[in-house]
């Protein structure tokens, strides 16, 4: 089984990029705060993350350096040629859910009241439309 399920922050920008083959795919990485800590001092370890679809175009609209999210993905490893000749390798998350934790601003320009900024998400349902029939037990 290969699941990963990660909590961070950003540690940079999202760079959005789209492939000859016309998908879109967003890199990022976050920073992932480790149980422990050394000499009283939080370490972290720094995890790129790969996402695709419209999973990366919407990390690139509402994610920025510092953003709080959630990822759920597989860990993947490649290797390539560097320049020099030498053999590298790279391990990553690709990002199967990212859930936004923090939300980016919105501009001044734009009225905003709510605490969530850009964006502001809708409630799946109010207690008031339960019926006690709708309940199980």
């Amino acid at each position: 089984m290969n699941k990963v399920i990660l909590i961070g922050r950003l540690v940079r920008q999202p760079e959005l990029r789209q492939t000859q083959g016309g998908n879109v795919v967003a890199n990022f990485t976050i920073a992932v705060d480790r149980a422990y800590k050394k000499d009283s001092e939080q370490t972290a370890d720094f995890i790129p993350i790969v996402a695709w679809g419209k999973r990366a175009e919407t990390v690139g609209k509402y994610l920025d350096k510092g953003s709080k999210v959630a990822v759920i993905g597989r860990i993947q490893t490649r290797s390539y040629e560097a320049n020099d000749g030498s053999k590298r390798y790279v391990t990553e998350v690709f990002a199967d859910e990212v859930e936004f934790l923090t939300y980016k601003e919105k501009s001044s320009q734009e009225p905003n009241n709510s605490s969530y900024g850009a964006y502001e998400p809708e409630p799946i349902y109010s207690f008031e439309e339960i019926d006690d029939l709708d309940v199980p037990f």
